[in-house]
């Protein structure tokens, strides 16, 4: 596979990279990030490869990340027209002003004019709702971003970091109405971040939602970088959320992968984002980098096969703990076909079971 071998996003026409720029490291305003023109670099060596679909939002890096997409893209429609662009409303830019973020109408329009602006484009391609605001109606919300559809400021919408039971609510509320259908859903998604699998995944399926993971590597714990034998020794780097995932278990993983990447002659990084986009739904995975080196590295896993084996054994290690009643529901079919196979799904018999047929009459 390669970054121009496009895949349509969700139940939409919309032909997207298989690996998502993402652009949250644009700017060096959080004491961290690239430079613009290191920035300016990865874009460029993105597009260079084919690579179309290239995710902000408003408040990465203090706008500064839409901007410098904007300086480099946006003003330019012979590059800007064939990119995909996402951005994101909800983050408030205005301490003072209540209406700054969230989802109501009000916020969301402003907030799409700004990134108009800073983008320097007529219209977005994705907006996402960054994520859940439950103080705003769900119907002012999707109402809001059919009139954006409408008045063509932006292309799609879709859902980010929200619940799957609000995200069901609003498909069927916009297939209800008429109005535009969400296409996409961003969730973080790993191997050490699977709870998703519960309710969000199979929600995404039904619904027709693309899913494009977020921190596929788990900021980082997942690059390679971080060994049992270094532990304790480990820089806060991006912080508690790092660390705290340095585990028995995540080692245990670490350590599995260590060996299937040596067999397949690649890097940990690239056999954890190979699994990621691997996964059912899964259309776009978001590959963030600080530097062109990292790009390349990261865009390199589109190239692994991992075989049935080494998907099996690291589904084994990192088995969630999932929500009821996702378990319960795997054991009761045996109730209901036990000792049959359908669609290709065997049920051990139910021991409750009657023998033979039973009595229809």
């Amino acid at each position: 596979m390669a970054l121009d071998h496009y895949i349509t996003l969700g139940r939409s026409g919309l032909r997207v990279s298989p690996f998502c720029l993402g652009t949250m490291t644009f700017g060096e305003e959080w004491g961290w990030g690239s430079s613009v023109e290191e920035s300016g670099k990865i874009l460029d060596a993105y597009l260079a490869r084919g690579g179309n679909f290239i995710d902000t939002a408003n408040a990465y890096t203090k706008g500064h990340s839409e901007k410098i997409i904007g300086d480099h893209l946006g003003r330019y429609p012979e590059k800007r027209d064939r990119a995909v662009i996402a951005t994101k409303f909800y983050a408030n830019l205005y301490r003072t002003d209540p209406n700054g973020g969230g989802a109501n109408r009000k916020s969301i329009i402003a907030a799409c004019e700004q990134s108009l602006r800073r983008l320097q484009t007529s219209y977005i391609d994705l907006y996402w709702m960054h994520a859940w605001d439950a103080m705003t109606p769900i119907e002012e919300t999707m109402r809001a971003l059919d009139d954006l559809v409408q008045s063509g400021k932006i292309r799609y919408a879709g859902f980010s970091d929200t619940p799957a039971w609000k995200c069901a609510q609003a498909q069927t509320l916009a297939s209800f109405r008429g109005w535009a259908p969400l296409i996409a859903l961003q969730i973080e998604y790993s191997l050490l971040e699977r709870t998703v699998e519960g309710e969000l995944v199979p929600m995404a399926q039904e619904l027709g939602l693309g899913i494009t993971p977020w921190s596929p590597l788990k900021g980082g714990v997942l690059s390679g970088k971080y060994r049992r034998a270094d532990d304790g020794k480990h820089e806060a780097g991006r912080g508690a959320r790092v660390t705290a995932s340095l585990t028995d278990n995540t080692y245990l993983l670490i350590d599995a992968m260590t060996g299937m990447a040596q067999e397949l002659g690649t890097t940990v990084s690239r056999l954890a984002l190979a699994w990621v986009q691997g996964r059912p739904g899964v259309s776009s995975t978001i590959i963030g980098a600080r530097t062109s080196a990292q790009l390349e590295d990261n865009i390199g896993a589109l190239d692994i096969n991992l075989t049935a084996e080494m998907v099996a054994k690291l589904d084994q290690i990192t088995e969630p703990t999932l929500n009821f009643p996702v378990r319960f529901l795997e054991y009761v079919v045996q109730a209901a076909y036990g000792g049959l196979t359908i669609n290709g799904s065997a049920a051990p018999l139910w021991p409750m079971s009657p023998e033979g047929d039973g009595d229809r009459h």
